[in-house]
């Protein structure tokens, strides 16, 4: 895809911080998936299982529907974003304990969300929603389960192997959201309105 930037696993601080709002990026690597369980159990002190870093790595929010084949292989059939802001309570804590560099969801998320950004090199990555089976092509591999007893298929951490994912940076690591300027305009025309 013309104009798209790739981003490769591992997601270095220095890669991070090339990046701006507004870029549009291919992501390919590993990832893991992670919604409102895991990121409370993180949050109050759970440890990841062996095995699993999300160490210079990407958290997607995400409950993907998974089909499993007669040999026992996990198949992604729909892997559309989860939205994040259910997240903000959590996510700068876990940005900042785990070393994570990336955040895909949709909606975008909060202040404490974006200073963690800036402040460890982190950005957040708005995924197209309702294009849940367009983006599971994007998953090449499903590598693992986890927590999958714990806390049921939509909650556990799927471990992914992603070929070009599309995304757009709508947080940087440069203090910058999207979200943000699309408040602040939209609050000013009503303004005017009133």
């Amino acid at each position: 895809m013309w104009g798209m930037m790739k981003l490769s696993f591992p997601f270095t601080a220095a890669r991070i911080r090339e990046l701006k709002v507004g870029d549009e990026v291919l992501i390919s690597g590993v990832a893991f998936t992670g919604r409102d369980a895991v990121h409370k159990y993180l949050h109050e002190g759970g440890t990841l299982p062996p095995g699993v870093s999300l160490r210079d790595g990407i958290i997607y929010h995400c409950g993907p529907v998974m089909m499993k084949s007669d040999a026992g292989a996990w198949k992604c059939t729909a892997a559309g974003p989860t939205t994040s802001i259910r997240e903000e309570p959590y996510q700068g804590q876990i940005i900042r304990d785990f070393g994570v560099r990336g955040v895909i969801g949709k909606g975008g998320m909060g202040e404490r969300t974006l200073a963690a950004c800036q402040e460890h090199g982190c950005v957040y990555l708005h995924a197209i929603g309702g294009a849940a089976q367009v983006l599971a092509e994007c998953i090449k591999e499903v590598r693992n389960v986890y927590f999958y007893e714990k806390f049921g298929a939509p909650e556990a951490i799927w471990e992914l192997e992603l070929a070009d994912f599309p995304a757009v940076v709508t947080m940087d690591a440069h203090g910058n959201s999207l979200h943000q300027e699309v408040l602040a305009r939209s609050q000013a025309e009503l303004a005017k309105r009133l």
